[in-house]
């Protein structure tokens, strides 16, 4: 579970968290206030906002049992803020939705979002907000959750609409800057004049975070009167004034102090500064600031230390180090004013040319697919900092949401190559992840670079990539179309590999579609093609893929050709996975005549291999042949271990629509079995998993399985009620579905499947065959 960050800082004054905190804190046991469920503290910057969040975070902890989730929405950030859906699907995941369960679009995935925490206690932290629009899709719904919001702006449409409790956090008093300032620095200081310390409160405009950094400026200086420091400080009022805060005189005051502490700063410590408001996310650690720093400087560690002293960096444990957003709009302005352009360009490619090689080294260490992937040279000067799977994975977590910042910086900075290839590196880490909004984001930035640098090939290869996931998450129409228009390009180019590669995707996406005939015409092309160019694997490939749609079009005779012909190639080019992905291909093509122990003895194999490959997904979908296999050979207490193992590993990989299969093979063994109120339970999970991932005809299979089990589970008509809405239900989703295997399972739902215990699916050539 996502929780609130510890932060780094002075303790602030008591009175911080007098009234309006103790109102927060006992409105969530009053049941007259239960209904607030949104909290603003609105105030300028550097006022304390967040320190006084996170403060009542952890004084109400114990009124949330389920937790807490925290997220910057980085609204004032001088680069792009978090949006509603990114912040989202990360509160989402956090909650335990699987990644390719996420909805795509904002108003679904704040359905889901508040579906989920209407059962839970939670408190939810949304740091500085920039609009009420950012904010409205993360506020919880009806329940017992709590968000409490911070922004410089006062958000008034949030009391409005949503009857959001606000708090207007002035700056500190004189008598509590003074004692700020007093208390920091006694250690250090001693016999300053109370006048000149009030006198320096003053000049900080008694906000928290300037008066932070002018006392450790005054503390580091202890043999300096305070008064020099004052009159240092009042001669910086004048040389800057890029920042604003809303309100002139704190503005001032903030643009003084940052300046003072900067120009105290050592020669290497300050470029460094400049150079990481460069960067191209909200957190960084030292390998990307080393990259920033460039070749030659071997100090960097002790400048992020000089910085973290002197409070214009945060070091946030873990080797992270983050800004605060004034500071980063301030390092950013310095930037522009002291580094040539030519150097700030130079430090924006290093860094992205970095990331890029970083996401290279992620896919060979993690990726399920790096076929027809582009190498990526590695910079000399600036090796990745992990070794391994692990460290990778760790790496990735890290830098997520700077991956999307390198393209976003890449691209606004005109080093357009960067930005396609990082999108397209990026795209295989994303797939097996199904971290589906950043895939989003960052291919259609690269697709926009591809474009205006009339790069056609990378163009291509974005438009498939593109495919790819709208395939992932059942946008079938528009994932035809980006592959239609990345085999268009590959054939004006001449790159008949590339077409194939495309062509044996889209072929899936008319299988995906229960669009067979449009399939098996696709990956005819591809065959031919691909023959010519006398390509073993990918001929293989996609001599599986069209047996597969010759399956579906019940024509076993043509699909066993195609597939004999595939194992045996793949089994020449000793590819033991891919030899398991044609055996479970088998698997089905045995049981589909009948041959139940031919079924059960590939299935097995293919299980074998996948484990001994380490390829757990690849397991996971051998396990689902494995599981069918059984049932049909009447072994159901097998496939009751085959399949639910199937669903943990999908469950644990993040793999709903697979899962769902499982669940509903599930309910097919406890049926079997002679449990159908026990099956009746998964093919209602398995019904609700295909609905949410928005598979129709999955969806449809195991409402027909839940409406058999149903009638089964009781006495005579118990039941039966149910089993009818459930079948008309099941009906009503396959209107526009016209293949055989639609029609089969029109069939068995509307007639059989009320008294059938054993699905008639698995009986051999004539029969009904809804079950694949």
């Amino acid at each position: 579970m996502a929780t609130a960050p510890r932060r780094r800082g002075l303790r602030q004054p008591a009175r911080r968290s007098g009234p309006a905190g103790r109102a927060l804190i006992t409105a969530r046991g009053d049941g007259q206030n239960a209904r607030t469920i949104a909290y603003l503290i609105a105030g300028t910057a550097g006022v304390g906002k967040t320190s006084l969040a996170l403060h009542w975070a952890h004084r109400i902890r114990d009124e949330f049992p389920d937790g807490q989730l925290y997220v910057d929405l980085r609204g004032y950030d001088p680069g792009l803020p978090v949006t509603p859906g990114q912040a989202l699907e990360r509160f989402l995941i956090a909650l335990g939705i699987p990644t390719s369960a996420v909805p795509n679009e904002v108003e679904a995935k704040s359905s889901l979002y508040r579906s989920i925490l209407a059962d839970r206690q939670m408190l939810v932290i949304l740091d500085n907000a920039g609009t009420t629009a950012q904010v409205r899709p993360l506020i919880p719904g009806t329940g017992r959750s709590l968000a409490i919001v911070t922004s410089r702006g006062r958000l008034s449409g949030l009391l409005v609409r949503d009857g959001a409790e606000r708090t207007i956090l002035g700056t500190l008093t004189e008598e509590e800057s003074v004692e700020l300032l007093t208390r920091t620095t006694a250690g250090y200081r001693s016999g300053d004049d109370p006048a000149d310390i009030a006198e320096l409160a003053r000049l900080c405009a008694h906000l928290p975070l300037a008066l932070r950094i002018a006392a450790e400026r005054a503390a580091a200086r202890p043999g300096m009167p305070l008064g020099e420091l004052i009159t240092d400080l009042r001669d910086e009022s004048s040389l800057w004034d890029a920042l604003s805060t809303g309100d002139e005189e704190e503005s001032d005051a903030v643009r003084t102090v940052f300046a003072w502490s900067y120009r105290a700063l050592p020669e290497k410590a300050a470029r460094l500064f400049c150079l990481l408001g460069l960067h191209p996310g909200g957190d960084f650690g030292e390998p990307a600031a080393t990259v920033l720093a460039g070749p030659g400087d071997e100090r960097v560690r002790a400048s992020l230390d000089v910085l973290v002293g002197a409070y214009l960096l945060e070091n946030g444990g873990s080797g992270r180090y983050r800004f605060h957003d004034l500071l980063r709009a301030y390092a950013v302005d310095r930037a522009r004013s002291e580094i040539t352009q030519e150097e700030q360009l130079e430090a924006v490619g290093r860094v992205c040319s970095w990331y890029l090689h970083c996401a290279y080294r992620c896919v060979l260490s993690l990726a399920h697919d790096t076929t027809l992937l582009f190498a990526v040279e590695p910079p000399q000067d600036f090796p990745p900092p992990f070794e391994g799977r692990e460290q990778a994975a760790r790496w990735y977590d890290d830098e997520r949401t700077n991956l999307v910042g390198a393209v976003r910086a890449a691209t606004e900075t005109g080093l357009l190559d960067l930005a396609w290839k990082l999108a397209v590196i990026l795209e295989r880490i994303y797939a097996t992840f199904n971290h589906y909004q950043d895939w989003w984001v960052t291919s259609l930035a690269g697709l926009e670079a591809a474009r205006t640098l009339g790069h056609r090939e990378a163009e291509a290869a974005l438009c498939d990539g593109l495919g790819r996931l709208c395939r992932m998450t059942s946008q079938l129409d528009e994932a035809a179309r980006h592959h239609r228009a990345a085999i268009t390009i590959h054939r004006e180019l001449g790159d008949r590999l590339s077409a194939v590669k495309v062509l044996n995707g889209l072929g899936w996406v008319g299988l995906f579609a229960h669009r067979p005939e449009r399939a098996r015409a696709d990956l005819e092309g591809a065959l031919s093609i691909v023959r010519d160019l006398d390509d073993p694997h990918w001929t293989a490939t996609v001599l599986f893929s069209l047996g597969y749609a010759f399956l579906q079009l019940d024509r076993p005779d043509d699909a066993a050709d195609l597939l004999t012909e595939s194992l045996a190639t793949f089994r020449e080019l000793d590819d033991r996975l891919y030899e398991s992905m044609v055996l479970t291909g088998f698997s089905l093509l045995r049981r589909r005549r009948g041959e139940s122990a031919e079924a059960l003895s590939a299935a097995a194999e293919a299980v074998s291999i996948s484990r001994e490959m380490d390829n757990p997904l690849w397991e996971g979908t051998a396990l689902l042949y494995l599981g069918k296999a059984e049932l049909a050979a009447g072994l159901p207490e097998e496939a009751l271990v085959s399949t639910q193992r199937a669903a943990v590993i999908f469950r644990r990989d993040g793999d709903p629509s697979r899962e769902g299969i499982a669940l509903d093979g599930t309910g097919r063994a406890y049926r079997a079995l002679g449990r159908p109120s026990d099956a009746a339970d998964f093919h209602r999970r398995a019904a609700a998993v295909h609905q949410q991932v928005g598979d129709r005809w999955k969806q449809a299979k195991s409402l027909g399985h839940l409406a058999a089990a149903l009638v089964e589970a009781g006495p005579a008509g118990t039941g039966s009620d149910e089993a009818a809405h459930h079948r008309r239900e099941a009906l009503a989703l396959l209107d526009g579905f016209d293949d055989v295997r639609s029609e089969a399972l029109r069939a068995w739902i509307g007639g059989a499947n009320a008294t059938d215990g054993a699905d008639a699916t698995d009986q051999g050539r004539g029969s009904s065959r809804s079950s694949e």
